[in-house]
């Protein structure tokens, strides 16, 4: 009877080892190793989902269009940025980024806050162990499917992503943030909402913004040397109408002066309609990278600013008619070599990258105030391109990153 009772006794406490296992939830690190395609720690309840052939040929397939794109792009850009750039600031805007950490972080890895803005939500993560029965293959699929543009060519599809991040279980940009810093080399410390009400005071946490806050998310994080850094991003309207309602801007100005990236910007800030982040950008940066499509050379101040003009500027792609620039190809004709590539115009002998670094303060204006943007005049006439494929799938002749 003695001997029953030690074996009953024995049985309860494995099962009960069992469901408390079961009952664990993974930390945010762990969740965003695993979709990345990386082991998360020993005793994480994720582990025994990387056995799964889903999560093992997800694996395989990051560890190499990762291992490409670093080869190929990230350690041009970062060794690109360490001789270009002189002491940088310790904040980076990335306006128009959706969940673009990986250029964030390669152009200014030095940084320790960074704040990306976008229209896409950010979105959940849910515990992907209690994902149903094929989840977890589903739900790596579309993470799969929705990077597929930005580690071939620098940009989101944002049509594609909206669609792949809406059709299973996980969805918004948090995830793809997740894949971002793990991929980076980063340890996930913490995930926080965050809300900004229209003054740009932050709130953490389901604390009450009012009704017409900004909503975000707060993520904090270490790399191979242990200093915590912090990531935002913010689901926001960049239009003149939704940054003058919001105490987005507000929130920036908090954190300013700071280093500032536009890339694949859609040439918003070529229109009237995006006057206002463009003039805060102008007057709140330190440094400002861009590809053609952010801001028109003609409303910098060039009494202000210092022009780096790197690779070559060539019209806009053909969906994006009347915004060749005259002055941009002129400044471009003394232009440094590059050996990377970015943008809608990705092929490295297309790329142009511009670095502005703003002068010292005097007080004055960085924007030019009477300045208006170049009259619409015809490109050049375009040279034929190859067709570009994701996989199989051939590309569109524009690949939108805003609506």
């Amino acid at each position: 009877m003695h001997s029953l009772r030690m074996v009953t006794l024995a049985a309860v406490m494995v099962l009960s080892a069992v469901a408390g296992v079961r009952a664990q939830t993974a930390s945010v690190d762990d969740t965003a190793k695993f979709l990345a395609g990386m082991m998360p720690s020993a005793d994480s309840p994720l582990l025994p989902l990387t056995n799964e052939a889903a999560w093992q040929r997800h694996a395989k397939f990051f560890d190499g269009a990762f291992g490409q794109l670093e080869q190929r792009q990230l350690s041009r850009i970062r060794a690109w940025a360490d001789t270009n750039l002189a002491a940088p600031k310790p904040t980076m805007f990335y306006m128009f980024s959706g969940p673009d950490f990986l250029y964030a972080n390669a152009f200014y890895s030095k940084a320790s806050t960074y704040v990306l803005s976008a229209l896409e939500p950010v979105g959940s993560v849910p515990d992907l162990t209690r994902l149903p029965r094929g989840g977890i293959a589903s739900a790596l699929y579309n993470v799969e499917r929705s990077l597929g543009s930005i580690l071939s060519f620098s940009f989101f599809i944002t049509k594609d992503m909206k669609t792949d991040l809406k059709a299973g279980q996980i969805s918004g940009t948090l995830p793809i943030l997740y894949v971002f810093l793990a991929r980076s080399g980063m340890t996930v410390r913490s995930v926080t909402p965050v809300s900004l009400d229209d003054k740009g005071a932050a709130y953490f946490a389901g604390e009450n913004a009012g009704p017409h806050a900004v909503r975000g998310v707060r993520i904090t994080f270490a790399g191979s040397e242990g200093v915590e850094k912090t990531l935002y991003y913010f689901s926001t309207d960049l239009s003149n109408s939704g940054v003058r309602t919001s105490g987005f801007l507000k929130f920036c100005a908090t954190l300013a002066p700071a280093n500032t990236l536009i890339k694949s910007a859609s040439y918003l800030m070529h229109s009237g309609n995006f006057t206002t982040v463009r003039n805060f950008l102008l007057n709140n940066s330190a440094t400002i990278i861009q590809d053609d499509s952010g801001i028109p050379l003609a409303y910098y101040n060039s009494t202000k600013w210092r022009f780096f003009p790197f690779g070559r500027y060539l019209a806009p792609i053909d969906k994006f008619p009347g915004l060749y620039q005259e002055s941009y190809a002129a400044l471009f004709r003394r232009a440094q070599p590059i050996d990377f590539g970015i943008g809608y115009r990705w092929r490295t002998h297309e790329t142009n990258v511009l670095l502005s670094v703003r002068l010292a303060d005097d007080g004055t204006p960085a924007i030019d105030a009477t300045a208006s943007a170049e009259a619409p005049r015809a490109a050049p006439p375009p040279r034929r391109r190859p067709r570009a494929f994701i996989g199989s799938r051939p590309l569109p002749d524009f690949w939108p990153f805003w609506r």
